[in-house]
């Protein structure tokens, strides 16, 4: 079997996800954008139980993959679902005085992520995990046309 695309390309996959995200999410460098995205990933693990995490996990390309997985603690209960409020803030409490992770950041967060997985395994996923999963990675006004990954 070849080796697969996004362990081949991994750091062209991260650069565009993290371009997008920046873009999306209006911070000035990529070190704030990578926090705002850490903290937006965490703010959404913490509703999942470890299966449906790795399920989630397994859309996502190489780096944005080990990104959502590192400094798991399996034994943490699970938060309630929360609405985009919660959700938030909690990803602007990650390393609280080196975040400056705005309000957008979840919808910016999603917007590249529709970005940098098919449409359509998102969906079909997002469709198996409990309700608030949809709405956390929700985006208004894009056409789903112009989602996807770029990096093929």
């Amino acid at each position: 079997m070849p080796m697969p695309w996004t362990y081949r390309q991994a750091s062209r996959e991260w650069q565009a996800f993290l371009s997008d995200a920046q873009d999306a999410i209006g911070t000035p460098s990529d070190h704030m954008t990578f926090t705002a995205v850490e903290g937006t990933l965490r703010a959404f693990r913490r509703r999942l139980t470890p299966q449906q995490a790795i399920d989630f996990a397994q859309i996502l390309p190489a780096v944005l993959r080990a990104l959502f997985v590192s400094d798991w603690h399996l034994d943490a209960p699970l938060s309630a679902p929360g609405t985009r409020e919660d959700w938030t803030r909690e990803a602007q409490s990650l390393r609280a005085n080196h975040n400056f992770a705005p309000a957008n950041c979840i919808e910016g967060t999603a917007l590249a992520l529709r970005k940098s997985v098919p449409y359509a395994d998102l969906e079909r996923l997002l469709a198996k995990l409990p309700p608030f999963a949809t709405e956390f990675w929700r985006i208004s006004g894009t056409d789903p046309a112009r989602l996807g990954p770029r990096i093929v």
